[in-house]
This record gives structure tokens, C-alpha cells and sequence, in this order.
């Protein structure tokens, strides 16, 4: 699976005072699907590098928390 977004189903104790929240997602970085860093990657400028973190565009990833998700399923 080579998704940036992993989901997975936490244990819900009988005893947690809170409204369980049901499905939890995290995101991983690109960098982990890559076993090498092949040669003439694409590159931002410097002025973009420096605003999104990293040199190659394909190491770039465009976090965006999904909070709603987790909400919705624990309010059912």
C-alpha cells in the first residue's frame, strides 16, 4: 500500500469516559516509498525550496489534516 495516509482502528476500553473516536489516520512522507534517490530528480527553485521544505518535488508532500474524519464516526 503506497498511500501517504495510513488508517488504523485504536482499542476502545469499556472504561474511557470519552466518545471513542472509531478510525485514526496519520500521513508518512514520501520518502518512505523510495529505496533510492534516482538521479535527475525535479527540483524547485530555491526560493520554492525554502517554502515548502525540500529541494526535490517529489519529496514533497502537501500535509492537509483530515480531523473531521475521526469526528464524525465517534458523534455516530
Amino acid at each position: 500500500m503506497n498511500t501517504n495516509t495510513k488508517c488504523y482502528c485504536p482499542y476502545i476500553s469499556p472504561f474511557d469516559p470519552c466518545p471513542p473516536i472509531l478510525t485514526k489516520c496519520f500521513s508518512t512522507p514520501p520518502h518512505l516509498y523510495m529505496t533510492f534517490q534516482p538521479p535527475n530528480l525535479p527540483q524547485f527553485s530555491p526560493y520554492e525550496a525554502l517554502k515548502f521544505g525540500t529541494l526535490w518535488k517529489p519529496l514533497f508532500s502537501d500535509y492537509t489534516p483530515n480531523l473531521s474524519a475521526g469526528r464524525k464516526e465517534a458523534e455516530n
